[in-house]
């Protein structure tokens, strides 16, 4: 029996405590995500914010990043060790997928620039569009696809800058670097293809005031559990990773 390619999903942040036992954590989103009905993968977790970190990059055969409450430029021990390792991964043609957080921390790690963005809160369903770029080795549009694709953001934080050799592949209004590639080795991902329309409620409602403003909050939840393109992302993901981590284990 062959065994599966292994994700290591690097986790950087934890669902609010008052969801513990009504949602999985960020890992376990991860694994749901891109399992659906083809189990393509095997995985495993490392708690980074903890210190637990894999021994190498190679002890894995792709990584993921998951979202955080924090910020890629707080003074946070297990920061700057994480920006070593992503670039210790990408220079190793280890393929890495960033959501979020892990967006932000991807691009600095690789040379780019990540701010607390003057544009405030972006919470909720979002419109994405996919660029000039959709004809991109790591992007695979199903025929017919509707250039735009909608998920859940939650993020006050943007990239603003990117290293040399990264390409934006879709945006908004709202979001200018919204899907990010590095060459064929890194996949970004600013909103949460995870997230599901409940979860996203429910840390609205809890956060409601503090942080987020209270109209932004609410009208967020007038359509958050309104369609996502979940599935498109996810085989977006799956795609990415069986063309590199093909090539990387072969």
């Amino acid at each position: 029996m062959t065994s599966k390619p292994l994700i290591g999903v690097l986790e950087t942040g934890r669902p609010p405590e008052e969801f513990n036992g009504r949602f999985p954590t960020y890992p376990v989103m991860f694994e749901d995500l891109l399992s659906g009905d083809e189990k393509l993968w095997d995985f495993k977790a490392f708690s980074v914010l903890d210190g637990d970190f894999p021994e190498a990059p190679d002890q894995c055969d792709a990584w993921m990043v998951t979202g955080s409450r924090f910020g890629v430029y707080e003074d946070h021990a297990w920061i700057p060790p994480l920006k070593t390792f992503i670039a210790q991964a990408f220079e190793q043609a280890i393929p890495i997928v960033g959501i979020c957080f892990g967006h932000q921390i991807v691009n600095e790690a690789l040379g780019g620039t990540v701010v607390k963005s003057e544009k405030g809160w972006g919470v909720g369903r979002h419109t994405y569009t996919l660029n000039h770029s959709a004809g991109h080795p790591v992007v695979q549009a199903p025929q017919g696809r509707d250039a735009r694709f909608v998920i859940q953001a939650y993020h006050q934080d943007q990239i603003i800058a990117l290293p040399e050799g990264a390409e934006t592949l879709a945006s908004s209004p709202f979001c200018d670097h919204a899907v990010v590639a590095y060459g064929d080795r890194a996949l970004s991902f600013q909103g949460h293809p995870e997230f599901s329309g409940a979860f996203v409620d429910a840390l609205l409602k809890i956060r409601r005031g503090k942080p987020l403003p209270e109209d932004l909050a609410d009208q967020a939840m007038e359509d958050v559990h309104g369609p996502l393109d979940t599935g498109f992302v996810a085989h977006w993901i799956n795609h990415f990773f069986k063309q590199t981590v093909t090539r990387s284990t072969a």
